[in-house]
């Protein structure tokens, strides 16, 4: 099997760099054995007008087949049928991919000390393939290249013999591709769809294989039309590496569209501890104030975003009250430990029709999220940019919108109270920020102006006289959401509320509402959606 790149260049940038990036010397021709043959590297031409590199793949046959034992979980489909007849040394495959990660290995990962400026920017490449199977034809290959910067993909069928043009074309093509990219880009493009347009691999297909594709696809993958075509040929159809593929490139889309890194949106499991705050009862309180809080609303269809490991959709599906619990979390890992958590596999088939979990990132608006009674966000705002709160807020009360949304977060005022805390930090490594309680009704009371919800702030674990409570929690009630005034449906809310809502034993506390403060930068509300918050005396009144 054969396969060509050719560049083109000048006196300043002359085409012979390609022997720097490929680290292969032009004036050399140069052998590699491979565990099915040997590989050749050699330059037709070289010249700083034009320089074409050349690598020549000799499979023995007798090789393959001992390896293979011409079954499907080592040897080509072909070999099944004709052990030592076959196409394997003569067109494209997972044979040639195989041998550029041992000849190109380097050049593949993108890397020449000698040039690294060169290295990292588009060259004008020509690659050709003569002989490629193309299960799918050439519109196929056209839709697997087209999509990724090349301007010219041409795939000529070879016809199965041209002596006998009635006997039809084979599924062969010989492939051209002119573009400028990035050699490294190329190549990987290259060894991830070779044997993907063969719809077949020499090689059993091991886990591993997921950690290849989502490597040699970095930068183009995520993104690519034919993704769920490419990752399911890629992994020969196991659709359990499938899914696995899939979940990952889709956390790579998402951070790649924040332009963040992965392991930044992917962190919601420590590694080494569970990430539970402590202490532990605190937790405990807060899913509790939660749950009470969903009761109160008379909630029961309930969104927790955020959902993390899953320990409110946990206490949540104790209650029979919650007939849908949907946790939404952007980390797969996330997703992973609530369902082993949650014992999804085994759970009853009418207990798991209550709950889901799904992937999403919160500050992207989702149909599928809109028409729930409650939606939780406990412990998630701090872990956002501050330029990012506006896109969760409108995601969540302006295109959601549920009746009700709980938000907690931490109070940093009481850290002063934490022992193991040093002075200055924050609860969590990953925290963007801690709020003050001002700061907290500041921008929970400048939301519900905004979406016409009313808030009330109730505090969460012992409530301290001079730094307040460790975790506080606003209470967003949509204004008039059953279609009486909103001042009636208010007052009703609130009395319900205040009747509900049973006080801790150990540190009783009060549910607290102060004036919700106009945003400077936005209009006074309108009677049809009010920023409507209540006091004490109006409540003892």
């Amino acid at each position: 099997m054969f396969l060509t790149i050719s560049t083109t260049g000048d006196e300043r940038h002359p085409a012979t760099d390609l022997g720097f990036l490929l680290h292969k010397h032009p004036d050399k021709a140069q052998t590699f054995s491979t565990s099915h043959g040997t590989a050749h590297v050699f330059y037709p031409e070289a010249s700083p007008e034009r320089c074409t590199a050349a690598l020549l793949l000799e499979v023995d046959p007798v090789a393959l087949v001992r390896r293979g034992k011409g079954k499907g979980r080592g040897g080509a489909p072909d070999a099944a049928l004709a052990q030592y007849v076959n196409d394997r040394p003569y067109a494209a495959s997972s044979l040639l991919s195989v041998a550029m990660t041992t000849v190109f290995k380097s050049a593949l990962n993108g890397a020449c000390r000698a040039m690294p400026e060169r290295a990292a920017e588009p060259l004008p490449l020509r690659i050709e393939v003569p002989a490629l199977p193309a299960r799918g034809g050439a519109d196929l290959v056209h839709k697997l290249f087209a999509p990724l910067g090349w301007t010219r993909v041409e795939a000529v069928t070879v016809p199965l013999d041209e002596q006998f043009p009635e006997w039809g074309d084979s599924r062969y093509v010989s492939l051209v591709l002119e573009g400028e990219l990035r050699l490294a880009d190329a190549l990987r493009q290259l060894y991830v769809l070779l044997p993907v347009l063969d719809d077949a691999k020499h090689y059993w297909v091991a886990p591993d294989e997921v950690d290849k594709l989502v490597r040699a696809g970095e930068g183009w993958l995520a993104g690519h039309p034919e993704q769920k075509l490419i990752t399911s040929r890629y992994l020969s159809r196991r659709w359990s590496l499938t899914r696995q593929a899939t979940e990952r490139l889709e956390l790579v889309r998402l951070a790649e569209s924040d332009d963040l890194e992965v392991e930044s949106v992917d962190n919601a499991v420590d590694e080494t501890t569970d990430t539970e705050e402590r202490p532990v009862p605190l937790a405990g309180r807060r899913r509790q104030a939660i749950v009470e809080a969903l009761r109160a609303a008379d909630a029961r269809r309930v969104l927790d975003l955020g959902c993390g490991q899953g320990q409110l959709v946990q206490e949540l599906l104790k209650d029979v009250r919650f007939t849908e619990i949907v946790g939404v979390d952007v980390s797969m890992r996330a997703l992973t430990v609530a369902a082993r958590r949650l014992k999804l596999d085994r759970m009853g088939e009418r207990q798991a029709g209550r709950v889901a979990l799904r992937q999403g990132a919160l500050t992207y608006t989702d149909k599928q999220l809109k028409g729930y009674d409650a939606a939780v966000l406990s412990e998630v705002v701090e872990h956002l940019d501050l330029p990012r709160l506006p896109a969760l807020e409108y995601a969540v009360f302006g295109s959601a919108r549920p009746r009700t949304v709980l938000v907690t977060t931490p109070n940093v005022e009481y850290n002063v109270r934490w022992e193991t805390l040093q002075a200055g930090h924050v609860r969590h490594s990953d925290h963007r920020f801690e709020w003050t309680r001002g700061e907290f009704r500041d921008w929970a009371g400048q939301v519900a102006a905004r979406h016409g919800y009313t808030v009330e702030f109730v505090p969460v674990g012992p409530d301290d006289p001079e730094v307040g409570p460790p975790t506080q929690m606003a209470v967003f009630t949509m204004a008039g959401a059953d279609g009486r005034a909103p001042d009636e449906a208010d007052a009703d809310t609130r009395s319900a509320r205040t009747r509900r809502t049973p006080q801790p034993t150990e540190s009783p506390q009060s549910t607290e509402s102060t004036q919700s403060p106009q945003p400077t930068e936005n209009p006074q509300p309108t009677p049809e959606s009010p920023a409507v918050t209540t006091t004490k005396e109006e409540k003892a009144a």
